[in-house]
């Protein structure tokens, strides 16, 4: 958001909304895009990781968890570099320590950057579906989590056949979240 604002002299939209104020579809449709097994680790998938290791030939791809992105969204600087991930690993074992799973997806969520100066779920929901973040459909959820990845060229409000193809599959497995994500709804099982 800095980044934006100063160097860019850009406009940032940004709307900070508590978890329970968001969509349980957007919640169940970001952990499952963004980090399937959330409630399953410490801040670190080192299974993830492993395989990404392991595959170091293969096309890149990241094992970055919710934890990892959301230190690097607030503390780090954006760029790619092996540097960058020795300081944010030890940064997301503490966050996920010290905040808890569920502080810790609020914080995702509200500084996630869901477009050119978009940042937050609630930024995003008004921006591109005209409309509050607890009120996001399924399919708003999922087309807004598959734009998580590359934000600054998908645009959920106008989808491609590709992005809401991707879409649906996130919102499949949002559907079944419910035993992934049990950590951030304290009380009896959803």
């Amino acid at each position: 958001m800095v980044f934006d604002w100063v160097v860019r002299g850009g406009k940032v939209e940004r709307n900070w909304k508590p978890l329970d104020a968001i969509s349980p579809t957007l919640i169940a449709s970001v952990t499952m895009s963004e980090d399937g097994r959330y409630c399953s680790h410490n801040g670190v998938d080192w299974s993830e990781l492993g395989k990404v290791l392991d595959r170091s030939n293969d096309r890149p791809r990241g094992a970055s968890t919710i934890a990892m992105q959301s230190v690097k969204n607030l503390f780090l600087w954006p760029s790619r570099s092996y540097l960058r991930k020795g300081v944010e690993m030890p940064m997301a074992l503490y966050a996920d320590a010290v905040w808890g799973k569920r502080r810790e997806m609020e914080i995702y969520l509200n500084v996630a950057e869901w477009g050119p100066g978009i940042f937050g779920a609630e930024a995003a929901a008004r921006h591109y579906f005209h409309r509050p973040a607890q009120d996001l459909t399924a399919g708003q959820s999922a087309l807004l989590a598959a734009t998580l990845p590359n934000p600054a060229e998908r645009d959920p409000g106008h989808p491609t056949a590709g992005l809401q193809a991707l879409a649906g599959s996130i919102a499949a497995k949002a559907r079944t979240a419910d035993a992934y994500i049990d950590c951030l709804y304290p009380g009896p099982p959803l």
